[in-house]
């Protein structure tokens, strides 16, 4: 099994589930991998959503899929959380329901022009899957688009009030 497939397996076990499946992170070595999941309630405010009892049920449900791959051996790290209040934007949804808030964007080269890492008012996602651009109104009040390609990590950004 791929490592996507185990990403798609992993998604769907989450949503059956009632839950939102934010992200899969792989990290560790080949031998001791560790797999971040988060996962949210659908609709949820940043930081209100996920309860630790939440994330030991999805993590009992979860290890019967990791531990049915031969490869893993039972060496893997398994670990569910939810996404944080500067919950990060990885899917088209996320783009799409956040809109309105505000997001910093990071990417490897100038975005828009400017520098690796731009801030503002999310006004959403423009063109077609693989061709998509994030819309950014930019403090200064300037709109600016930067092709989601270019983006290496985007997330919600908390203010203390």
């Amino acid at each position: 099994m791929a490592a996507n497939e185990l990403e798609q397996e992993l998604e769907r076990r989450v949503e059956e589930l009632g839950y939102e499946f934010v992200e899969l992170e792989r990290t560790g070595s080949r031998t001791r991998p560790i797999f971040r999941v988060r996962i949210d309630r659908p609709d949820a405010e940043p930081g209100k959503g996920i309860t630790l009892e939440d994330c030991a049920y999805v993590t009992r449900q979860l290890e019967p899929i990791l531990d049915a791959r031969p490869e893993l051996g039972g060496r893997y790290v398994l670990e569910v959380s939810s996404p944080g209040i500067e919950r990060p934007l990885v899917r088209r949804r996320d783009f799409e329901r956040f809109v309105g808030r505000e997001v910093a964007l990071r990417g490897r080269q100038p975005l828009a022009g400017r520098s690796r890492r731009l801030q503002g008012e999310l006004l959403g996602l423009t063109g077609a899957e693989g061709d998509e651009r994030i819309r950014l109104r930019l403090e200064n009040g300037e709109v600016v688009e930067v092709p989601r390609a270019e983006v290496t990590r985007a997330h919600l950004v908390f203010r203390w009030e």
